[in-house]
């Protein structure tokens, strides 16, 4: 299909998004505000937010949501930053790109617990687990409540066996993959900046684990991100 969603990450990140969107037919952008960027997070940088959203080119709310692993904002401002942006992607009815990180193993510690349950409460939109890193139990949960579950390039690292065993238990029609640029570049590339024609190493194994063919994932995932986004 060739389609990519250009995700910002606060005020700056977000316009260029928009302004890479606005100059290529095939990207689109995601607008939001990171949980590592929520410090000082107020109404009116929500309403910026909700602003830029109404761009044509604008297909999702985010990414939003709460890392413990690093403490780069307060996490109340990350929890306004979060609470903000579910709502505003529930009013304008766009999904919401979810960054979630704990500060203890995949899916195990209070970041992850905290988010399920605020989007299990507030969520009015569909919802795209970022980067997914949680458990299998996790992304069994996941799927109940219709969240996409996407995948990027940490899937294929040789420890990560439990992710390979989430991947293969969330249902066709919500199963994405990503690549996280410039980051978590997949294997052989680990260690080096990632981009977007990475996706395709991911996307192998993401296959491999759920015993289909990289074409017919493909044709899933392809289907899945049309109907997310709208393109």
């Amino acid at each position: 299909m060739g389609r990519i969603l250009e995700v910002g990450l606060d005020e700056q990140s977000n316009a260029a998004a928009i302004a890479i969107a606005a100059a290529h037919p095939e990207v689109f952008a995601a607008v939001g505000r990171h949980p590592n960027a929520a410090a000082g997070f107020d109404d009116d940088r929500a309403a910026a937010i909700e602003a830029l959203a109404a761009h044509p080119k604008v297909r999702a709310i985010g990414e939003t949501g709460l890392d413990l692993y690093r403490d780069a904002a307060p996490v109340e401002a990350q929890r306004r930053a979060f609470a903000a942006q579910v709502e505003i992607a529930a009013r304008l009815a766009l999904p919401v790109v979810i960054h979630v990180r704990d500060g203890a193993g995949p899916g195990e510690g209070a970041a992850v617990a905290e988010v399920f349950e605020t989007l299990r409460r507030s969520a009015g939109s569909p919802v795209i687990l970022h980067c997914f890193s949680a458990t299998p139990a996790r992304a069994l949960e996941a799927a109940e409540f219709g969240w996409y579950c996407s995948f990027a390039g940490n899937v294929t690292y040789p420890s990560a066996e439990t992710l390979r065993t989430a991947a293969a238990l969330v249902p066709d029609h919500l199963i994405l993959v990503e690549t996280d640029s410039p980051y978590l570049a997949p294997v052989p590339h680990r260690g080096k900046n990632n981009e977007p024609a990475n996706v395709t190493l991911t996307a192998a194994t993401v296959a491999s684990a759920r015993g289909i063919g990289i074409d017919q994932l493909e044709a899933l995932v392809d289907e899945n991100a049309a109907r997310l986004f709208g393109w």
